[in-house]
């Protein structure tokens, strides 16, 4: 029996409770395929309408080509809506207490959580034997796990384009000619080439951004062994605020904020002020994700037409080693209410969109028309393959995991400059991604309970650490606190569930 949720969902959680229940092969090759436009018409019994609440986007999903195209190879009615960009939780809250008749609901992590322990949502393991033979194809046995609850599915985990590295420092490489260095390999040599930019030119060494935890982390804090959240130690998990690389790490930090090799203005720095910084020639550093290469870099070059960029292979450890931590998992949710009345219809439909050629389609649209293969890779054709499939993420509930990794790098192919920076970036990181030991476990109480206070305790913590603003001899102290205001708790609960995979 679910624990219920004793917090926003109570008074859902009684409706529910009074409400009536109602009732492939894989595709690899980048070989021209059938529209299967045709097959999907030959809808017999007609469909109900069902009602799908998306994310928010910004735009209209029930005239989006995506929305569209749905119908048009499900055969299904659909009534699209979206959650709004502020206070969506307190929207869901509202719509699920009112048992406002949704049929599919694509939700994050916490709210998955709170739906699912509140009894809200249906429990699935019935339908997807029943009805689910695409869902089955497309969806990997480890995947499941995250989206079972007390041993039950309550959901389809959409899992994304599979293990891709983000991120990766960038250096201009004509200041490093001009000064003779070479690029870094290490957290020595970073020392040094950014204490030689600050002495000769003038500007500032490194640039960042205070916007979360991840930001303030990257290539530097890997070289000294702070990559995924937790630690697996002797098969027992510590999270990483508790491991003595972390504050080792900050130490180094310290060093380099005190003799102004890092931006002094980190605190108050945002993602978009250091790419502004770094591409108008006042910043010679920068930790780059390779979806903002072509901003970045075409801005840099039209204030600087001279100016040469180089990426910094991943820093090496004292080990002599490096490594890169790749955020894997389950992303969405994709879960059928228990007050719907369409139950088997809206699974049917969450199946059909899974079928290898109808996923296909909407995932990189039609061959010839919005991409074409070339040397076995999907192209974009441009500008059909933006202007109808720009937001075809949005829509998606779950994905053909095997292929999909394959598809999406159609979408880093849209621009010669993000494509040739993220090739860049995952070459680098060939044989050094390291994953989280709870990457894939499904919503663990205790984490849910206190993730969100505990990072942003954790991130202002690293803030003030890495400005001086406190010493880094307060660290156990905030280790201290961080344990009392929850991470114990948190800590117990992971590995209450690692443990219980071991069994």
């Amino acid at each position: 029996m679910l624990k219920k949720s004793a917090t926003l969902f109570t008074v859902m959680a009684l409706g529910v409770t009074a409400a009536a229940c109602g009732g492939g092969d894989s595709d690899s090759g980048a070989s021209s395929s059938p529209s299967p436009s045709a097959s999907a018409a030959a809808t017999h019994a007609p469909k109900p309408e069902l009602r799908v609440l998306m994310q928010y986007d910004r735009i209209d999903p029930n005239q989006d080509y995506t929305g569209k195209k749905i119908i048009e190879l499900t055969g299904y009615p659909v009534k699209y809506e979206m959650l709004p960009a502020e206070n969506p939780d307190e929207k869901l809250n509202l719509l699920v207490t009112n048992q406002e008749p949704f049929d599919v609901m694509k939700l994050n992590s916490a709210q998955f959580y709170k739906l699912a322990t509140a009894g809200a949502l249906e429990p699935l393991d019935d339908l997807i034997n029943k009805l689910g033979p695409n869902i089955k194809n497309a969806i990997n046995e480890k995947s499941w796990e995250s989206t079972k609850i007390n041993g039950k599915i309550y959901a389809i985990p959409e899992t994304g384009s599979g293990i891709a590295i983000s991120e990766e420092l960038i250096v201009r490489q004509d200041w490093l000619d001009e000064l003779g260095l070479q690029v870094p390999t290490n957290t020595d040599e970073l020392y040094t080439v950014l204490k030689t930019i600050k002495e000769k030119k003038n500007v500032i060494p490194l640039v960042g951004s205070k916007d979360s935890i991840q930001s303030l982390l990257g290539d530097i804090a890997a070289a000294f062994g702070v990559t995924t959240w937790w630690v697996d130690n002797n098969g027992t998990l510590t999270h990483q605020v508790e491991t003595p690389q972390m504050k080792e790490f900050l130490t180094y930090m310290n060093k380099l904020y005190k003799e102004g090799l890092i931006d002094s203005e980190l605190p108050l720095s945002t993602s978009a002020k250091a790419i502004e910084k770094f591409s108008s020639g006042k910043a010679a550093m920068y930790k780059l994700a390779w979806f903002n290469a072509p901003n970045t870099i075409n801005a840099l070059t039209k204030n600087n037409p001279n100016a040469k960029v180089s990426v910094i292979p991943f820093l090496k450890g004292k080990d002599g080693k490096a490594q890169v931590f790749a955020n894997t998992g389950t992303t969405w949710f994709i879960a059928i209410p228990k007050y719907s009345k369409n139950k088997e219809e809206a699974f049917k439909f969450l199946d059909k969109k899974l079928e290898p050629a109808i996923f296909k389609e909407l995932a990189i649209g039609i061959e010839g028309t919005h991409h074409k293969v070339e040397d076995g890779k999907y192209i974009p054709i441009l500008p059909k393959f933006n202007e109808d499939l720009n937001y075809a993420s949005g829509f998606m509930t779950g994905v053909d995991e095997k292929n999909y990794p394959t598809y999406w790098q159609a979408r880093v192919r849209k621009d010669p400059i993000l494509t040739s920076y993220f090739e860049k970036f995952q070459e680098n990181a060939k044989g050094l991604i390291v994953t989280d030991p709870l990457a894939l476990a499904p919503p663990i109480p205790e984490i849910a309970k206190n993730k969100q206070k505990l990072d942003k305790l954790q991130l202002d913590n690293m803030l003030n650490f890495i400005t001086g603003t406190q010493p880094i001899s307060d660290y156990d102290k905030f280790v201290a606190k961080w344990k009392a205001e929850g991470g114990d708790e948190m800590t117990k609960g992971a590995n209450a569930w690692y443990q219980s995979q071991k069994k």
